[in-house]
């Protein structure tokens, strides 16, 4: 075949996505994500990370929202961007917030736990030496 000539059954047209199909899309890839089958999703559908990625910071500078089928997407306002990685921040220090307040509770039953096992071995009579 001649490099020149169209693939067989002629070019393809791109795929285009509704905003609506595209927040499905992150969504479904998110819950494939906490199975552990992201890359499956993936390529079940034929889309990309990158597409993930993108429509992920438009879906969290709300441009995505309120979207009718055909509308256009344009790029997210300043403010968006920035209520975007406020968000992304936020969610950040909540789930840090969450490993340390797990971390001192265990550390917290820890102590409470070795304070326990120290009375004990205090209030157990000593074995006398011969």
């Amino acid at each position: 075949m001649d490099a020149s000539q169209p693939r067989f059954g002629g070019p393809t047209r791109r795929r285009s996505f509704t905003p609506a199909q595209k927040l499905d899309h992150v969504a479904a890839y998110e819950a494939a994500l906490t199975q552990g089958g992201g890359g499956a999703y993936l390529r079940q559908e034929g889309l990309y990370s990158s597409q993930i990625t993108e429509w992920r910071r438009l879906r969290d500078a709300g441009v995505l929202a309120g979207k009718s089928a055909g509308a256009k997407v344009g790029r997210p306002t300043a403010e968006q961007s920035e209520i975007a990685r406020l968000r992304r921040q936020l969610d950040l220090t909540q789930r840090r917030l969450s490993t340390t307040g797990a971390a001192l509770d265990i550390m917290g039953k820890t102590h409470a736990l070795l304070e326990e096992i120290s009375k004990s071995a205090q209030d157990q009579p000593k074995p006398k030496k011969r």
